[in-house]
Protein backbone atom coordinates (compact mmCIF):
# COMPACT_ATOMS: atom_id res chain seq x y z
CA UNK A 1 0.00 0.00 0.00
CA UNK A 2 1.14 3.52 -0.83
CA UNK A 3 2.61 5.31 1.87
CA UNK A 4 0.11 8.02 1.17
CA UNK A 5 -3.10 5.93 1.79
CA UNK A 6 -1.76 4.54 4.81
CA UNK A 7 -1.24 8.17 6.11
CA UNK A 8 -5.06 8.80 5.38
CA UNK A 9 -5.97 5.16 7.24
CA UNK A 10 -3.76 6.27 10.00
CA UNK A 11 -5.38 9.92 10.23
CA UNK A 12 -9.00 8.77 9.84
CA UNK A 13 -8.93 5.95 12.58
CA UNK A 14 -5.76 5.46 14.61
CA UNK A 15 -6.16 7.39 17.84
CA UNK A 16 -2.50 8.39 19.03
CA UNK A 17 -1.02 8.70 22.18
CA UNK A 18 -0.32 12.40 24.34
CA UNK A 19 -0.99 14.39 20.60
CA UNK A 20 -3.54 17.09 19.62
CA UNK A 21 -6.06 15.17 18.11
CA UNK A 22 -7.04 18.11 15.87
CA UNK A 23 -3.74 18.49 15.05
CA UNK A 24 -2.71 14.93 14.06
CA UNK A 25 -5.98 15.01 11.37
CA UNK A 26 -4.21 18.20 9.90
CA UNK A 27 -0.50 17.07 9.73
CA UNK A 28 -0.85 13.01 9.47
CA UNK A 29 2.03 10.47 10.49
CA UNK A 30 5.68 9.95 9.37
CA UNK A 31 5.67 6.52 8.65
CA UNK A 32 8.30 4.13 9.69
CA UNK A 33 8.66 1.30 7.44
CA UNK A 34 12.08 -0.19 8.67
CA UNK A 35 14.74 -0.66 11.19
CA UNK A 36 18.37 -2.14 11.94
CA UNK A 37 21.23 -1.00 15.02
CA UNK A 38 20.80 2.65 15.77
CA UNK A 39 19.01 3.61 12.25
CA UNK A 40 14.93 3.86 11.46
CA UNK A 41 14.11 4.53 8.04
CA UNK A 42 10.49 6.22 6.76
CA UNK A 43 8.26 5.46 3.93
CA UNK A 44 10.32 8.26 1.73
CA UNK A 45 14.04 6.16 2.53
CA UNK A 46 15.10 8.94 4.30
CA UNK A 47 17.29 7.13 7.19
CA UNK A 48 17.79 8.53 10.66
CA UNK A 49 19.55 8.10 13.62
CA UNK A 50 17.03 7.10 16.70
CA UNK A 51 18.26 9.45 19.04
CA UNK A 52 15.97 8.35 21.86
CA UNK A 53 15.37 4.37 20.60
CA UNK A 54 11.79 4.54 19.72
CA UNK A 55 10.51 6.06 23.33
CA UNK A 56 13.50 5.15 25.76
CA UNK A 57 13.38 1.46 24.76
CA UNK A 58 14.83 -0.14 22.21
CA UNK A 59 18.04 -0.08 24.18
CA UNK A 60 19.50 -3.06 22.45
CA UNK A 61 19.10 -1.35 19.09
CA UNK A 62 16.72 -2.77 16.53
CA UNK A 63 16.88 -6.05 14.50
CA UNK A 64 18.60 -8.64 16.32
CA UNK A 65 17.97 -11.85 14.72
CA UNK A 66 18.35 -13.52 17.83
CA UNK A 67 15.49 -11.91 18.96
CA UNK A 68 13.78 -12.55 16.20
CA UNK A 69 14.20 -16.35 16.38
CA UNK A 70 13.57 -16.28 20.34
CA UNK A 71 10.14 -15.24 19.32
CA UNK A 72 9.09 -17.27 16.52
CA UNK A 73 10.51 -20.36 18.34
CA UNK A 74 8.59 -19.66 21.34
CA UNK A 75 5.38 -18.60 19.18
CA UNK A 76 5.45 -21.96 17.38
CA UNK A 77 6.07 -24.18 20.81
CA UNK A 78 3.79 -22.13 23.15
CA UNK A 79 2.73 -18.97 21.98
CA UNK A 80 0.55 -18.26 25.40
CA UNK A 81 0.09 -19.72 28.51
CA UNK A 82 -1.89 -17.99 31.40
CA UNK A 83 -0.40 -17.13 34.57
CA UNK A 84 -3.78 -18.30 36.54
CA UNK A 85 -4.42 -21.47 37.90
CA UNK A 86 -0.81 -21.74 39.10
CA UNK A 87 -0.01 -22.58 35.28
CA UNK A 88 3.33 -21.09 34.02
CA UNK A 89 5.90 -21.66 30.90
CA UNK A 90 9.68 -22.10 31.07
CA UNK A 91 10.72 -18.77 29.91
CA UNK A 92 8.76 -16.69 32.19
CA UNK A 93 10.49 -18.59 34.99
CA UNK A 94 13.62 -18.65 34.05
CA UNK A 95 13.17 -14.56 33.08
CA UNK A 96 12.17 -14.16 36.52
CA UNK A 97 15.31 -16.01 38.20
CA UNK A 98 17.88 -13.93 35.94
CA UNK A 99 16.53 -10.58 36.12
CA UNK A 100 16.04 -11.42 40.42
CA UNK A 101 19.84 -12.06 40.01
CA UNK A 102 20.80 -8.69 38.36
CA UNK A 103 17.99 -6.64 41.02
CA UNK A 104 19.57 -5.00 44.24
CA UNK A 105 19.76 -6.18 46.86
CA UNK A 106 16.80 -8.53 48.35
CA UNK A 107 14.26 -7.81 45.29
CA UNK A 108 13.98 -11.47 44.31
CA UNK A 109 9.99 -11.56 43.86
CA UNK A 110 8.79 -10.56 40.22
CA UNK A 111 5.44 -9.48 39.00
CA UNK A 112 5.13 -9.33 35.04
CA UNK A 113 2.73 -6.97 33.18
CA UNK A 114 2.22 -5.48 29.95
CA UNK A 115 4.27 -1.88 30.25
CA UNK A 116 4.97 0.59 32.89
CA UNK A 117 2.08 2.10 33.34
CA UNK A 118 0.35 -1.05 34.40
CA UNK A 119 3.41 -1.61 36.62
CA UNK A 120 2.84 1.51 38.74
CA UNK A 121 -0.62 0.67 39.09
CA UNK A 122 0.62 -3.05 40.70
CA UNK A 123 2.74 -1.56 43.04
CA UNK A 124 -0.11 0.90 44.28
CA UNK A 125 -2.32 -2.21 44.93
CA UNK A 126 0.19 -4.45 46.27
CA UNK A 127 1.45 -1.20 49.11
CA UNK A 128 -2.25 -1.03 49.79
CA UNK A 129 -1.99 -4.96 50.18
CA UNK A 130 0.76 -4.64 52.34
CA UNK A 131 -0.44 -2.77 54.48
CA UNK A 132 -3.90 -4.07 55.00
CA UNK A 133 -2.01 -7.26 56.16
CA UNK A 134 0.33 -5.13 58.70
CA UNK A 135 -3.36 -3.91 60.28
CA UNK A 136 -2.46 -0.39 58.70
CA UNK A 137 -5.14 -0.21 56.41
CA UNK A 138 -5.21 3.70 57.17
CA UNK A 139 -2.20 3.98 54.99
CA UNK A 140 -3.76 4.91 52.18
CA UNK A 141 -1.65 8.19 50.92
CA UNK A 142 0.77 8.05 48.95
CA UNK A 143 3.63 11.24 47.22
CA UNK A 144 5.32 11.88 44.32
CA UNK A 145 7.55 13.91 43.20
CA UNK A 146 7.14 16.89 40.50
CA UNK A 147 7.92 16.42 37.10
CA UNK A 148 8.04 12.84 37.49
CA UNK A 149 6.26 10.48 35.56
CA UNK A 150 4.57 7.10 36.34
CA UNK A 151 2.54 6.21 33.39
CA UNK A 152 -0.70 7.49 32.15
CA UNK A 153 -3.57 4.73 33.60
CA UNK A 154 -5.96 6.44 35.54
CA UNK A 155 -3.91 5.67 39.16
CA UNK A 156 -0.68 6.01 37.71
CA UNK A 157 -1.55 9.83 35.72
CA UNK A 158 -2.20 11.11 39.25
CA UNK A 159 1.11 9.86 40.74
CA UNK A 160 2.41 11.79 37.45
CA UNK A 161 2.76 15.12 38.08
CA UNK A 162 3.38 16.85 34.34
CA UNK A 163 0.16 19.11 33.77
CA UNK A 164 -0.70 17.18 30.40
CA UNK A 165 -1.89 13.88 32.41
CA UNK A 166 -3.94 15.89 34.56
CA UNK A 167 -5.67 18.60 32.93
CA UNK A 168 -9.31 17.36 31.66
CA UNK A 169 -8.89 14.25 33.29
CA UNK A 170 -9.80 15.03 37.27
CA UNK A 171 -6.23 14.56 38.50
CA UNK A 172 -4.36 13.99 40.51
CA UNK A 173 -6.69 11.88 42.76
CA UNK A 174 -7.19 13.71 46.73
CA UNK A 175 -4.88 10.43 48.03
CA UNK A 176 -1.92 11.16 45.62
CA UNK A 177 0.59 14.62 46.54
CA UNK A 178 3.74 15.57 45.67
CA UNK A 179 7.02 17.78 46.82
CA UNK A 180 8.65 19.79 44.45
CA UNK A 181 11.28 18.69 42.20
CA UNK A 182 15.37 18.53 42.81
CA UNK A 183 15.92 20.47 39.65
CA UNK A 184 19.06 21.51 40.00
CA UNK A 185 18.94 23.98 37.10
CA UNK A 186 16.04 25.88 37.87
CA UNK A 187 15.93 25.30 41.73
CA UNK A 188 14.76 28.05 44.16
CA UNK A 189 17.63 27.17 46.09
CA UNK A 190 20.23 27.43 43.59
CA UNK A 191 22.32 24.48 42.52
CA UNK A 192 24.35 23.92 45.54
CA UNK A 193 23.48 19.65 45.61
CA UNK A 194 23.62 19.54 49.62
CA UNK A 195 21.37 22.15 49.82
CA UNK A 196 18.97 21.07 47.15
CA UNK A 197 19.10 17.45 48.98
CA UNK A 198 18.65 19.40 52.18
CA UNK A 199 15.54 21.63 51.21
CA UNK A 200 14.09 18.08 49.54
CA UNK A 201 14.52 16.29 52.72
CA UNK A 202 12.99 18.93 54.30
CA UNK A 203 10.25 19.54 52.22
CA UNK A 204 8.95 15.56 52.06
CA UNK A 205 9.35 15.71 56.38
CA UNK A 206 6.97 18.49 56.27
CA UNK A 207 4.67 16.74 53.86
CA UNK A 208 4.75 13.66 55.43
CA UNK A 209 3.68 15.42 58.66
CA UNK A 210 0.93 17.33 57.01
CA UNK A 211 -0.27 13.68 55.82
CA UNK A 212 -0.17 12.31 59.29
CA UNK A 213 3.09 10.19 59.19
CA UNK A 214 0.85 7.07 60.07
CA UNK A 215 -1.65 7.77 56.44
CA UNK A 216 1.39 7.12 54.15
CA UNK A 217 1.58 3.93 52.72
CA UNK A 218 4.56 5.20 50.06
CA UNK A 219 6.79 7.27 48.25
CA UNK A 220 7.46 7.22 44.02
CA UNK A 221 10.71 8.04 42.70
CA UNK A 222 12.59 8.09 39.45
CA UNK A 223 16.31 8.01 39.81
CA UNK A 224 16.14 10.11 36.75
CA UNK A 225 13.33 11.74 36.12
CA UNK A 226 12.27 11.09 32.30
CA UNK A 227 9.38 12.78 30.47
CA UNK A 228 9.77 15.54 33.15
CA UNK A 229 13.19 16.76 30.98
CA UNK A 230 15.56 14.09 31.91
CA UNK A 231 16.44 15.92 35.09
CA UNK A 232 18.83 14.70 37.15
CA UNK A 233 19.05 14.44 40.99
CA UNK A 234 21.98 15.69 42.60
CA UNK A 235 24.55 12.34 44.04
CA UNK A 236 22.86 11.58 47.06
CA UNK A 237 19.72 13.07 47.08
CA UNK A 238 18.21 9.21 45.81
CA UNK A 239 19.67 7.88 49.06
CA UNK A 240 18.69 10.84 51.14
CA UNK A 241 14.97 10.32 50.17
CA UNK A 242 15.24 6.74 51.03
CA UNK A 243 17.00 7.08 54.19
CA UNK A 244 13.54 9.65 55.27
CA UNK A 245 10.90 6.60 53.83
CA UNK A 246 13.04 4.06 56.25
CA UNK A 247 12.80 6.54 59.39
CA UNK A 248 8.77 6.64 58.76
CA UNK A 249 8.61 3.07 57.62
CA UNK A 250 7.33 4.05 54.44
CA UNK A 251 7.60 1.95 51.12
CA UNK A 252 9.98 3.16 49.02
CA UNK A 253 8.69 2.41 45.07
CA UNK A 254 11.97 3.12 42.68
CA UNK A 255 10.14 3.47 38.97
CA UNK A 256 12.81 2.49 36.43
CA UNK A 257 10.86 2.18 33.43
CA UNK A 258 13.43 4.44 31.86
CA UNK A 259 16.44 4.10 33.52
CA UNK A 260 16.96 0.35 33.43
CA UNK A 261 18.42 -1.84 31.82
CA UNK A 262 21.89 -0.15 31.22
CA UNK A 263 20.29 3.09 30.27
CA UNK A 264 22.19 4.89 32.75
CA UNK A 265 25.05 2.71 33.09
CA UNK A 266 24.05 -0.02 35.61
CA UNK A 267 21.70 -2.80 34.66
CA UNK A 268 19.37 -0.56 37.19
CA UNK A 269 20.65 2.90 38.52
CA UNK A 270 19.08 1.99 42.26
CA UNK A 271 22.40 -0.23 42.28
CA UNK A 272 24.27 3.01 41.19
CA UNK A 273 22.28 4.99 44.39
CA UNK A 274 22.88 2.60 46.78
CA UNK A 275 19.93 1.17 47.54
CA UNK A 276 17.41 -0.99 47.73
CA UNK A 277 13.55 -0.47 47.45
CA UNK A 278 10.94 -1.62 48.78
CA UNK A 279 9.48 -2.19 45.04
CA UNK A 280 10.80 -1.31 41.87
CA UNK A 281 9.34 -0.88 38.41
CA UNK A 282 10.88 -1.42 35.08
CA UNK A 283 9.51 -1.87 31.17
CA UNK A 284 10.69 -0.30 27.90
CA UNK A 285 14.55 -2.05 28.16
CA UNK A 286 13.06 -4.93 29.42
CA UNK A 287 12.54 -6.13 25.74
CA UNK A 288 13.89 -3.55 24.11
CA UNK A 289 10.77 -2.35 22.99
CA UNK A 290 10.13 -5.54 21.06
CA UNK A 291 7.11 -7.10 22.47
CA UNK A 292 5.07 -5.18 25.58
CA UNK A 293 6.34 -6.05 28.82
CA UNK A 294 6.45 -4.68 32.25
CA UNK A 295 7.62 -6.04 35.83
CA UNK A 296 7.16 -5.12 39.19
CA UNK A 297 10.40 -6.22 41.86
CA UNK A 298 9.26 -6.98 45.71
CA UNK A 299 11.73 -7.38 47.92
CA UNK A 300 11.23 -10.13 50.23
CA UNK A 301 9.97 -7.92 53.06
CA UNK A 302 6.62 -6.91 50.88
CA UNK A 303 6.43 -10.24 49.16
CA UNK A 304 6.32 -12.30 52.88
CA UNK A 305 3.83 -9.48 53.96
CA UNK A 306 1.52 -9.87 51.24
CA UNK A 307 1.65 -13.42 51.08
CA UNK A 308 1.43 -14.40 55.30
CA UNK A 309 -1.41 -11.93 55.12
CA UNK A 310 -3.49 -13.45 52.44
CA UNK A 311 -2.49 -16.95 53.70
CA UNK A 312 -4.98 -19.44 51.88
CA UNK A 313 -6.80 -17.03 49.88
CA UNK A 314 -5.88 -15.49 46.77
CA UNK A 315 -4.32 -12.03 46.19
CA UNK A 316 -6.71 -10.95 43.71
CA UNK A 317 -4.53 -8.84 41.65
CA UNK A 318 -4.12 -10.50 37.83
CA UNK A 319 -3.38 -9.63 34.19
CA UNK A 320 -4.34 -12.33 31.11
CA UNK A 321 -0.86 -11.34 29.77
CA UNK A 322 0.64 -11.51 32.56
CA UNK A 323 4.35 -13.64 32.45
CA UNK A 324 3.14 -14.08 28.45
CA UNK A 325 5.87 -17.10 27.39
CA UNK A 326 6.47 -14.73 23.90
CA UNK A 327 7.61 -11.84 25.66
CA UNK A 328 9.54 -13.54 28.54
CA UNK A 329 11.32 -15.66 25.36
CA UNK A 330 12.25 -12.31 24.07
CA UNK A 331 13.46 -10.68 27.24
CA UNK A 332 15.80 -13.77 28.05
CA UNK A 333 17.09 -12.66 24.99
CA UNK A 334 17.56 -9.26 25.19
CA UNK A 335 19.15 -9.91 28.44
CA UNK A 336 21.32 -12.21 26.63
CA UNK A 337 22.50 -9.37 24.20
CA UNK A 338 23.27 -7.13 27.08
CA UNK A 339 25.01 -9.42 29.23
CA UNK A 340 26.79 -10.36 25.94
CA UNK A 341 28.48 -6.66 25.57
CA UNK A 342 25.79 -4.14 24.89
CA UNK A 343 25.98 -3.42 28.62
CA UNK A 344 29.61 -2.80 28.37
CA UNK A 345 29.29 -0.54 25.21
CA UNK A 346 26.49 1.34 26.85
CA UNK A 347 28.73 3.01 29.18
CA UNK A 348 31.28 3.39 26.58
CA UNK A 349 29.14 5.20 24.31
CA UNK A 350 27.24 7.31 27.17
CA UNK A 351 30.46 8.18 27.86
CA UNK A 352 31.22 9.79 24.97
CA UNK A 353 27.86 10.86 24.56
CA UNK A 354 27.85 13.14 27.46
CA UNK A 355 31.13 14.70 26.76
CA UNK A 356 29.97 15.44 22.92
CA UNK A 357 27.01 16.81 24.49
CA UNK A 358 29.22 18.99 26.68
CA UNK A 359 31.06 20.19 23.65
CA UNK A 360 27.97 22.39 23.16
CA UNK A 361 27.78 24.23 26.11
CA UNK A 362 29.06 27.12 24.35
CA UNK A 363 26.19 27.27 22.18
CA UNK A 364 24.58 30.46 22.52
CA UNK A 365 21.12 28.23 23.21
CA UNK A 366 22.13 25.92 25.78
CA UNK A 367 21.73 26.71 28.86
CA UNK A 368 22.31 23.03 30.58
CA UNK A 369 23.93 20.08 29.61
CA UNK A 370 22.97 17.07 31.43
CA UNK A 371 22.66 13.25 31.81
CA UNK A 372 23.65 10.05 33.25
CA UNK A 373 25.49 7.48 30.76
CA UNK A 374 22.74 6.99 27.62
CA UNK A 375 20.13 9.31 28.81
CA UNK A 376 20.63 13.00 28.15
CA UNK A 377 19.16 16.66 27.91
CA UNK A 378 20.43 19.38 26.23
CA UNK A 379 17.87 22.50 28.19
CA UNK A 380 17.80 25.67 25.65
CA UNK A 381 17.18 29.55 26.47
CA UNK A 382 17.41 32.34 24.54
CA UNK A 383 19.59 33.94 27.78
CA UNK A 384 22.22 32.16 29.97
CA UNK A 385 22.48 34.04 32.75
CA UNK A 386 18.84 34.70 33.51
CA UNK A 387 18.04 31.06 32.27
CA UNK A 388 15.40 31.95 30.10
CA UNK A 389 13.17 29.79 28.01
CA UNK A 390 12.45 30.24 24.33
CA UNK A 391 9.54 32.06 24.09
CA UNK A 392 6.09 29.86 23.14
CA UNK A 393 5.74 31.64 19.38
CA UNK A 394 9.17 29.44 18.60
CA UNK A 395 7.60 26.03 19.34
CA UNK A 396 10.18 24.42 19.75
CA UNK A 397 8.34 21.07 20.69
CA UNK A 398 7.93 21.16 16.75
CA UNK A 399 10.44 23.16 15.39
CA UNK A 400 13.21 21.60 16.97
CA UNK A 401 11.75 17.65 16.36
CA UNK A 402 11.14 18.78 12.69
CA UNK A 403 14.57 20.07 12.02
CA UNK A 404 16.60 17.37 13.62
CA UNK A 405 14.14 14.87 11.83
CA UNK A 406 14.93 16.70 8.23
CA UNK A 407 19.13 15.96 9.55
CA UNK A 408 18.68 12.43 9.98
CA UNK A 409 18.21 12.27 13.84
CA UNK A 410 15.09 11.81 15.89
CA UNK A 411 15.26 13.11 19.41
CA UNK A 412 12.57 14.24 22.34
CA UNK A 413 11.76 17.48 21.92
CA UNK A 414 10.05 18.78 24.84
CA UNK A 415 7.85 21.95 24.96
CA UNK A 416 9.72 23.82 27.63
CA UNK A 417 12.68 23.73 24.80
CA UNK A 418 14.90 20.74 26.24
CA UNK A 419 15.86 18.45 24.07
CA UNK A 420 16.21 14.43 25.16
CA UNK A 421 18.57 11.55 23.50
CA UNK A 422 18.45 8.13 24.78
CA UNK A 423 20.62 6.28 22.19
CA UNK A 424 20.32 2.20 21.48
CA UNK A 425 23.39 1.06 23.68
CA UNK A 426 24.63 -0.52 20.47
CA UNK A 427 25.52 2.81 18.93
CA UNK A 428 29.01 2.99 17.57
CA UNK A 429 31.35 6.08 18.35
CA UNK A 430 30.24 7.54 14.70
CA UNK A 431 26.78 7.39 15.45
CA UNK A 432 27.14 9.10 18.51
CA UNK A 433 29.44 11.49 16.82
CA UNK A 434 26.44 11.90 14.44
CA UNK A 435 23.72 12.82 16.83
CA UNK A 436 25.74 15.58 18.34
CA UNK A 437 26.60 17.21 14.73
CA UNK A 438 23.30 16.87 13.61
CA UNK A 439 22.21 18.41 16.86
CA UNK A 440 24.94 21.24 16.46
CA UNK A 441 23.44 21.54 13.06
CA UNK A 442 19.68 21.88 14.34
CA UNK A 443 20.83 24.49 17.13
CA UNK A 444 22.26 26.50 14.37
CA UNK A 445 19.39 26.60 12.46
CA UNK A 446 17.19 27.12 15.31
CA UNK A 447 19.35 30.10 16.26
CA UNK A 448 18.47 31.54 12.92
CA UNK A 449 14.80 32.06 13.89
CA UNK A 450 13.51 35.70 13.73
CA UNK A 451 11.34 34.78 17.03
CA UNK A 452 14.48 33.52 18.65
CA UNK A 453 16.81 36.22 17.64
CA UNK A 454 14.43 38.40 18.68
CA UNK A 455 13.94 37.29 21.83
CA UNK A 456 17.63 37.28 22.37
CA UNK A 457 17.97 40.93 21.58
Amino acid sequence: MLSNSLIELDRAHLVHPVASWRGHEKTGARMLVSAKGATVTDAQGHQLLDGFAGLWCVNAGYGHESVIEAATKQLRELPYATGYFSLGSEPAARLAARLAEHAPGDLNHVYFTLGGSDAVDSTVRFARYYWHSRGMAQRDQFISVANGYHGSSTVGAGLTALPVFHAGFGMPLDWQHKISSHYAYRNPVGTDPQAIIDASVAELRAKIEEIGPDRVAAFYIEPIQGSGGVIVPPKGWVSAMHAVCKEHDILFVADEVITGFGRTGPVFASIEEGIVPDMMTTAKGLTSGYVPMGAVFLSDGVYNTIADGAGAAAVGHGYTYSAHPVSAAVGLAVLDLYEGGLFDNGVRMGQRLMAGLQSLQDHPLVGDVRGRGMLAAIEMVVDKDKKTPLPAAAAPAVRVFDRAWDNGLVVRAFAQGVIGYAPPLCCTEAEIDAIVERTRLSLDQTLADPDVRAAMA
